[in-house]
């Protein structure tokens, strides 16, 4: 899909260079970031998800590149545990809405700062997460309190390269 228009409501991006250049820890929520937020059950209990393969390509540069990643969902899904296995996402937190705590926890763990921490989510649980973190990230869609507390706003949609656009960026500021 490709990227959504711009519009006069969407905030321009207010991220310097050295912002996204000082990032060591980039972690997002999976639904509505990772996907486009729909999930599908079976009769029989089954769930899929659809996931983005250029976010895929662009979490693996970035752990080739030497990024702490991580994924941070409040509900806890097989099919996220085969993503991110596929993927090799060494943090994977599942069924925790209080992302912010899990944020820091894991910045601890890592010894890293706020300043040096890149969140992206999509809903208001996932607000004081981005608002902490030194580059807070939402996709076009996502909830007020996501959007208000983000200091970029992705052209590409959740599930159709947003996290892809963000690894570009922190790539980009690495040269």
């Amino acid at each position: 899909m490709p990227a959504r228009p711009s519009t006069s409501a969407r905030r321009q991006a207010t991220v310097t260079k050295a912002q996204w250049a000082r990032i060591r820890l980039f972690a997002m929520d999976v639904d509505g970031v990772l996907t486009d937020g729909t999930v599908q059950i079976s009769s029989a209990g089954t769930e899929a998800k659809s996931f983005s393969v250029l976010d895929g390509l662009g979490l693996r540069r970035l752990r080739e590149a030497g990024f702490h990643l991580a994924w941070i969902s409040g509900r806890s899904s097989g099919a996220t545990t085969v993503r991110a296995t596929e993927l090799q996402i060494p943090h994977v937190i599942q069924g925790r809405t209080d992302k912010l705590a899990a944020l820091q926890e894991l910045a601890r763990e890592l010894d890293l700062t706020s300043g040096q921490c890149a969140y992206m989510g999509d809903d208001t649980i996932d607000a004081p997460a981005i608002a902490w973190s030194g580059v807070g990230l939402a996709p076009p869609g996502a909830m007020p309190a996501a959007t208000a507390s983000a200091r970029y706003i992705t052209k590409r949609l959740a599930g159709h390269g947003a996290v892809r656009e963000v690894c570009e960026h922190l790539l980009a500021a690495r040269v």
